[in-house]
């Protein structure tokens, strides 16, 4: 029997923030109790008043995309990235990825589609030879008006590491890209495109649109049901889509672009997952509704990191200075309730019995940062 004891640290459980001891056996938590002074058992780790916290789980991390294509066109060794995007997050705290791997794209043949065999097997290898430090699964981001996504989606849905599966429809003129001139700015950017060739562009990804998404909208969601894979649904921007996601059955609204979707999700009974990156930069960088604002009038649920991995923990602690949250229920966004989102009940809390998925947090002028991670009971970070 392996035993660790973390003493004297400032531990947040689900329910309140107490300074106390927390002992670990054989990879779990045996037990938590408050201590008003630091254990004298032989090895205890005094973590010195700093926070002990559940290991974030993150549902929506496009990291290991940068990892993979840090340019356009450039591809790294599959392998090689996978493990450097694990070792960023796990450095940042985060214990358990859900991984979301792109299937179609709003463009043609770019780099996600032709990426996407080689990322998950990568993403499995790596898994399975104990290379990484984290516990990953693997998100599916379904592109609703791409021609060729059952095609693609079908052979990946039953893969034991797929535990998510998002509706995502990037059509300009709705949904994230209500203006057309924030698409413009967005994607004109991106992809270098003349004036002359963005409204082609426009012009193309409508009519995939109108043509392809019913169909591959009803084949997603009847693969979802038939392989019980929990959904998502991204970006919706009112009441309607909202309502369309609840016949679907979908139980995480990630990213509602105003304030009308994710209240009206929340009400539904839904998860409603905002941006850590959003809350970090009080407000989002494509010019939608405040995961903040959302904070405060009580709607938001979750928090991912999306595109920046460091911004899950400083969100949550500024959920809690800004936000007028409660330190335990901010932690939960980050950690519980993520978890309990898809059905992983044996993390996302400091609980007796539970997974010794750790994270060692200190604060220096109200900047939270990482000083260990440990999953199952051994560092990690």
């Amino acid at each position: 029997m392996s035993e660790t004891i973390f003493t004297n640290a400032e531990i947040v459980t689900r329910k309140e923030s107490f300074r106390g001891d927390l002992v670990v056996r054989d990879g779990l938590i045996a037990r938590v109790e408050p201590a008003l002074k630091a254990s004298r058992s032989l090895g205890a780790i005094d973590l010195d008043g700093d926070f002990l916290l559940p290991g974030l789980v993150e549902l929506h991390t496009d990291n290991l995309e940068r990892h993979a294509t840090p340019r356009p066109r450039v591809r790294w060794p599959a392998v090689s990235a996978v493990v450097t995007h694990d070792a960023q997050m796990a450095a940042s705290g985060i214990t358990t990825i859900y991984d979301a791997l792109a299937i179609g794209d709003i463009q043609r043949g770019g780099d996600r589609i032709e990426a996407l065999d080689t990322m998950v097997t990568a993403v499995t290898a790596a898994q399975q030879s104990g290379m990484l430090r984290a516990d990953h699964r693997l998100h599916l981001r379904c592109e609703l008006s791409y021609p060729e996504l059952r095609q693609l989606i079908e052979p990946l849905a039953g893969h034991p590491m797929v535990g998510l599966i998002s509706l995502m429809d990037h059509t300009p003129g709705q949904r994230q890209f209500v203006s057309l001139d924030q698409f413009k700015t967005y994607y004109q950017g991106k992809y270098n495109l003349s004036d002359t060739a963005l409204a082609e562009f426009i012009k193309s990804r409508q009519a995939d649109q109108e043509r392809y998404a019913g169909g591959n909208r009803a084949a997603v969601i009847a693969l979802a049901r038939r392989r019980g894979i929990r959904l998502a649904s991204h970006d919706d921007a009112t009441a309607a889509h909202v309502e369309e996601a609840r016949e679907a059955g979908v139980v995480i609204a990630e990213f509602p672009t105003t304030r009308e979707a994710a209240s009206t999700a929340h009400a539904a009974g839904m998860s409603v997952l905002g941006g850590a990156p959003n809350v970090v930069r009080d407000g989002s960088h494509s010019g939608n509704a405040s995961a903040l604002d959302f904070a405060r009038a009580g709607i938001l649920d979750i928090l991912s990191s999306d595109y920046v991995p460091v911004s899950l923990l400083h969100a949550a602690f500024k959920l809690a200075d800004e936000a007028g949250i409660r330190l335990p229920d901010a932690v939960a966004t980050v950690s519980a309730n993520p978890a309990a989102a898809v059905g992983l009940e044996d993390r996302g809390r400091i609980e007796a019995g539970l997974r010794a998925d750790l994270v060692r947090v200190a604060v220096v002028d109200r900047l939270p940062f990482t000083r260990t991670t440990w999953r199952l009971g051994e560092r990690i970070a």
